[in-house]
This record gives C-alpha cells, sequence and structure tokens, in this order.
C-alpha cells in the first residue's frame, strides 16, 4: 500500500540535522548491518539501561546486526522525526505516539512501511491485544509495532496529604478541589507541572476536559463533532484549568520543564503529580520511598482512564527492512518484554507477558488498568499538529490570564473554522 513510497521531507527547505546516521548507508566498517532507531530518552535512567540490555541480548544472537540508537528528549525527538523522515538521514525504525496527530502525521505523508509481511510472517496480531492492534490498523494498513500501552494517573505524597488534614483519596472532581484546597492552606503545593513543555500542562487541560464534558462530549470534541465555541461544557473546563493554573500549581511553573518541576515532587515540595506508570521507576531513581507514594486515576466521573499507545515503525525507505522487523520481533517477544516490564512500565503490550515481582507501587496500576472503562487519549494525538499547536496557544493564554476563559472555546475553534 504505503511500501516502496519515497516522500518528501516533512519541513520545506529543512536544514539536515548534524551528524544523522542515513539508513540508507548499508552495511558498518565490520561488515554488518546497521539498523539505525530514532527513540525517546526515557524519563528514568533504570528504562534506559534496560532497552540498552535488551539490544545488547539481540546482537549478541544476531551478529551480524547492529542496532545504532539515536535518542533524544521529546521535542527534539519530533523535531529530528519531522526534518529527516523521507530523506537518506532518515532512520530504519523511528518511535512514535499513536494517536492520528503524532504517529498519523508520519503515516498519511507516507513515511511507514505497510509491515502486513511482517505480521504474517511472525504472528505479531496474535502477540497484542485489540486495543493495541487498533492503533496499527486504523490507517488501513499495518503501521508500526506496539512498543508500549501507557495510563496516566495523580501520584501523591500521603505524608502531605496526611499533614493537610486530607485523609482519603478523592474519587470525584470536587473532592480533587477540596483536597486541593486543603494543601493550599496547609502551604503546600498541590500539584507540580512544568509549563515550558506545553504537552505536560496539556494533561491537566486534557483531564478537566474529560471531567466537565464527560466521555461522550469529549470524543464529539475532538473529532470535530461538537463545536468548541457552543458546548457549555468548554467555558467551564478553561474557568476551572484557569483556577488550577493560578492557585494550585507550583509558582513559576509556566518557564520551567517538566524535569525540573518533577524534582518539586520527589524532594516533598509538591503533592501531586499527573504522570504515567514510566513515573514510578524515576520515583525510585530519584531516592523517594516509594512507600510513602500513592497513584489514583484522575476522578472525571466517566471511569476512563486517560492514556495513549507507542508504537516503532519502520520507515518506508529503510534498506534494511528484514533486519528492522527481526529486532522489531525481539524487542515484543515474552524475554525482551519481561526484562522491559520491571523497570520501563505497568503493562507489556505482549498479552503473554504480566507483571510479576514488582514492588507495591508497581501493584497499584494492574487495578486502575483492569477497572477502566475505556481511554482518554492525550489531545496532541487526538488533533492535528497544528491545531495542537493552537490547543497549547489558547491554553497557555488562560493559564498566565491573558485569556478570559468565556472566550478559549470560541478562540479555538476559530482556528478549526479556518483549516
Amino acid at each position: 500500500m504505503r511500501a516502496g513510497l519515497r516522500p518528501a521531507a516533512f519541513v520545506a527547505g529543512a536544514v539536515m540535522i548534524a551528524g544523522l546516521t542515513g539508513c540508507s548507508g548499508g552495511g558498518s566498517d565490520s561488515g554488518k548491518t546497521e539498523v539505525t532507531w530514532f527513540k525517546l530518552t526515557e524519563t528514568a535512567s533504570t528504562a534506559n539501561d534496560t532497552i540498552n540490555g535488551v539490544i545488547e541480548n539481540f546482537e549478541e544472537a544476531n551478529p551480524d546486526i547492529d542496532i545504532v540508537v539515536e535518542e533524544r528528549s521529546t521535542d527534539a525527538h519530533k523535531d529530528a522525526l519531522r526534518t529527516t523522515l523521507g530523506t537518506n538521514g532518515a532512520p530504519d525504525i523511528f518511535f512514535s505516539w499513536a494517536g492520528p496527530g503524532l504517529g498519523g502525521e508520519f503515516i498519511e505523508a507516507g513515511a511507514s512501511l505497510n509491515l502486513e509481511e511482517y505480521y504474517d510472517e511472525y504472528g505479531w496480531a496474535e502477540r497484542f491485544s485489540e486495543t493495541t492492534m487498533a492503533t496499527v490498523t486504523q490507517y488501513g494498513g499495518y503501521d508500526g509495532v506496539p512498543y508500549t500501552q501507557r495510563g496516566e494517573a495523580l501520584f501523591y505524597n500521603k505524608d502531605l496529604f496526611a499533614q493537610a488534614g486530607v485523609d482519603a483519596v478523592p474519587t470525584t472532581y470536587d473532592e480533587l478541589v477540596a483536597a486541593a484546597e486543603k494543601l493550599k492552606a496547609a502551604g503546600i503545593t498541590p500539584i507540580q507541572f512544568g509549563g515550558t513543555v506545553n504537552w505536560h500542562v496539556m494533561r491537566l487541560l486534557d483531564s478537566i476536559l474529560e471531567a466537565k464534558c464527560g466521555a461522550d462530549g469529549y470524543q464529539a470534541l475532538v473529532t470535530k463533532e461538537a463545536s468548541w465555541a457552543e458546548e457549555p461544557c468548554v467555558t467551564e473546563t478553561f474557568t476551572e484549568f484557569g483556577k488550577w493554573t493560578s492557585d494550585y500549581l507550583n509558582p513559576g511553573f509556566i518557564s520551567i520543564n517538566n524535569d525540573e518541576s518533577s524534582a518539586l515532587f520527589f524532594s516533598g515540595e509538591a503533592a501531586m503529580a499527573l504522570e504515567g506508570d514510566w513515573f514510578n521507576q524515576s520515583v525510585r531513581d530519584n531516592g523517594m520511598d516509594e512507600s510513602t507514594v500513592g497513584i489514583f486515576p484522575f476522578p472525571t466521573g466517566t471511569n476512563r482512564l486517560y492514556g495513549f499507545n507507542e508504537n516503532n515503525y519502520i520507515t518506508s525507505n529503510s534498506d534494511h527492512a528484514d533486519e528492522a522487523a527481526k529486532f522489531l520481533d525481539y524487542l515484543t517477544s515474552e524475554e525482551a518484554q519481561q526484562e522491559l516490564i520491571a523497570a520501563f512500565g505497568s503493562q507489556s503490550v505482549n498479552i503473554n507477558v504480566k507483571p510479576e515481582g514488582g514492588s507495591e507501587l508497581d501493584a497499584a496500576w494492574g487495578p486502575i488498568f483492569e477497572n477502566a472503562e475505556g481511554v482518554y487519549m492525550n489531545n496532541d494525538q487526538n488533533l492535528s499538529l497544528a491545531e495542537t499547536t493552537e490547543y497549547w496557544r489558547v491554553q497557555n493564554l488562560v493559564a498566565t490570564g491573558e485569556l478570559d476563559p468565556a472566550n478559549a472555546g470560541a478562540e479555538f475553534q476559530k482556528f478549526i473554522d479556518q483549516q
């Protein structure tokens, strides 16, 4: 279908990033085939070490293949993909989030190889759940191989909750606001965010949108079946969001990044963090006593879990697709996934791999996933790149008090209508 297409670079006139390894250069000086993989740098250093170990195991079993990893932070990774895919600087494999607004951008541009023959060869369709397979087949082919299934929830410091007199985990949105008020009154920062990376604060906005508009309303808005300018729940959402950013977030949040804000949670200066299951390992890596940390879903009232999937894709102009597929087969095998699940998250994309031997904090994710009645996805995956950029602009104007929340929905809808 899309196999064999050689798409144009995503940014017209974009300058190639210096030092990137092209995927069409053949083997290395050692005579081995080099398979390049553009991936995200994991938040937890332990997770990066584990991935490196998995790669070493694969290379030992396949001495004719070298996996050459280039990893970057979130925004730098997105930029690298947009400037290299479709050129001779593209990797053989690239990581991306699976939603239409991120992975879908590259798939629709023809940068992803249709992997149907490899799904047949390796039996991958039977390896993954219906939920993760839906991210692969949603564009009409077999694009990508599931990498992670992520859930996001509120981490909280049990000691700070007790200190503020919050004696029960909030189960409704109103109870969450009440807890934030108690924490603030006790001189404790209720929740931490870093505003220089727009997607971090977006998590709060998305979750309030789910709480105020409900599951059906949320989906209608992100699929353009409802107008952001006409739904009263949108104004309620931005009004609540404005209250959170003015009253409950760490002072100066707009000028720091997510790593800097996370340090406030690790040091006991902020009571909550809206993070994913990958954050468990970050808690440990940063020396926090995990017995003092709990997790609960953002109480939206819909019972849907905030989360997303991530896939690895083989580029349509890769000269080493067979070797790349062989590596992705190992990466999602029971052997590799059993290694990865301990340091990488709480759920494996391989349906035959279950968590075992984890801590109480790790075990807390099981019921969260099991009790979820569907997923509401991060809006930078639901929306197109241009729409996401505008969503963030409106978000930041409300967060800094420069836009009346009553006008925020209409401002965003105006942009959508102009596309």
